[in-house]
């Protein structure tokens, strides 16, 4: 069974910073792709950002292009997601993905997704 788990969110002041992880455990971490998802409430889930296998690439969605910046550790089954200069549009909950993936490649579309994390809480205060 694969697990995600998600920590690091929490309410910050506009201008600030949060640094999101993500720790994957059930099956050998390098086997996937990873992605950030975020919902707000009221809107449909949106991709922020993706990694592939070894790290090599990353993409995000324009929103958060300069801002946030993907990376992953495979020794510790762990990506993160750091979020500097947050907006309060940022706020939403925020969600690792995991993808079965050929190796080098990175999607934006959740439903390319197999398994996910049970999603962590940030809100940017104005």
């Amino acid at each position: 069974q694969v697990q995600l788990v998600e920590s690091g969110g929490g309410l910050v002041q506009a201008g600030g910073s949060l640094r999101l992880s993500c720790v994957v455990s059930g099956r050998t971490f390098s086997t996937y792709a990873m992605g950030w998802f975020r919902q707000a409430p009221g809107k449909e889930r949106e991709f922020v950002a993706s990694i592939s296998r070894s790290g090599s690439n990353t993409y995000y969605t324009d929103s958060v292009k300069g801002r946030f910046t993907i990376s992953r550790d495979n020794a510790k089954n762990t990506v993160y997601l750091q979020m500097n200069s947050l907006k309060p549009e940022d706020t939403a909950v925020y969600y690792c993905a995991a993808d079965i993936a050929a190796w080098g490649t990175v999607r934006s579309s959740a439903p390319s997704y197999e398994y996910w994390g049970q999603g962590t809480q940030v809100t940017v205060s104005s």
